[in-house]
């Protein structure tokens, strides 16, 4: 442990699609990747607990309860795209495709699928909150069961998350901006939303901008942590819109990110994100995993003050 991190050993050897702590333990990493892997890490005694192989890219991974996982294949014929879990939704599976569905799974009945949504256009990311929905679509799109509105951004959706405490949600772009979203759609509420900049550098008088890739809200604090192809990640407050903390550099783009649930980690995924193509996989550097320890940084100012 250096720097009150460690680097998790046995990481995939593709990139990094999706992490997911253990509900009941900040000891269990659940990471999903595209070498077709489902890994299981134990922390304390980091290494390797449990892989589970697929037949393609398996694009994202979930706990659904302290011992049951489901994971997405995408890229095969088994479930595709991106899965989410919702105990709001009587203990559901929802996942969402290219085919520009949302659909509804109960893996306990005779017919699994429940239903299904057809959306106007493809499924980029999903999140849920409480009895909140949310979907990131194609052509800048995002579906808030019922209601689908434009994003406050203007270039490619790269990364979703739902606040801890209900009332909106965050979203990236390839452009280095974060947006700040309100379900509530009233005149007041759609006042406070607002977009930022982030994950820029001046290098030598020269602008560079690179995508933000990964969102992730604290369970308590409801602030959020944004990690960029830049190699950085920082953790924001919202809510007075200022950047409370920048972790020094990693070896790779953060490719993904996850809160444990009793606030102690932050899991890391580094890994080629393909900003570059096929020439900049060539030498990209191999996936990599931390897990950081959390301290005052990530606490809201005059955090439990009254």
């Amino acid at each position: 442990m250096t720097d009150s991190q460690l680097e998790i050993k046995g990481a995939p050897f593709d990139s990094i699609s999706s992490l997911q702590f253990s509900p009941a333990s900040s000891n269990f990493l659940l990471v999903s990747a595209w070498d077709s892997t489902v890994r299981l890490y134990d922390i304390a005694a980091n290494k390797e607990k449990t892989k589970f192989d697929h037949r393609a890219a398996v694009l994202s991974t979930i706990f659904s309860d302290a011992s049951h996982a489901y994971s997405s294949g995408g890229l095969d014929a088994s479930l595709r795209g991106i899965v989410r879990y919702s105990s709001e939704a009587s203990s559901c599976i929802i996942t969402g495709s290219w085919d520009r569905t949302v659909r509804f799974w109960d893996p306990r009945a005779a017919t699994t699928q429940q239903s299904s949504h057809q959306l106007p256009e493809r499924v980029y990311f999903m999140d849920t909150v409480g009895h909140y929905l949310v979907v990131a679509l194609a052509s800048r799109l995002f579906h808030i069961f019922d209601q689908t509105r434009e994003s406050s951004l203007k270039f490619l959706t790269r990364a979703l998350a739902c606040m801890s405490d209900g009332q909106g949600y965050a979203t990236a772009s390839v452009e280095g901006r974060i947006a700040v979203e309100y379900f509530d759609s009233s005149s007041a509420a759609q006042e406070k939303k607002y977009a930022f900049k982030c994950h820029r550098q001046t290098i030598d008088d020269v602008d560079h901008v690179w995508p933000v890739n990964a969102l992730a809200f604290h369970p308590t604090y409801n602030t959020f942590a944004s990690g960029g192809s830049d190699a950085t990640v920082s953790i924001w407050d919202h809510k007075v819109k200022k950047r409370l903390r920048q972790y020094p550099r990693y070896n790779a783009p953060i490719a993904a990110m996850a809160f444990s649930a009793d606030d102690a980690r932050l899991a890391v995924g580094a890994s080629y994100t393909w900003d570059a193509g096929e020439e900049g996989a060539r030498t990209a550097e191999r996936p990599a995993l931390f897990v950081r320890e959390l301290g005052e940084e990530v606490k809201p100012k005059g955090w439990g003050s009254g």
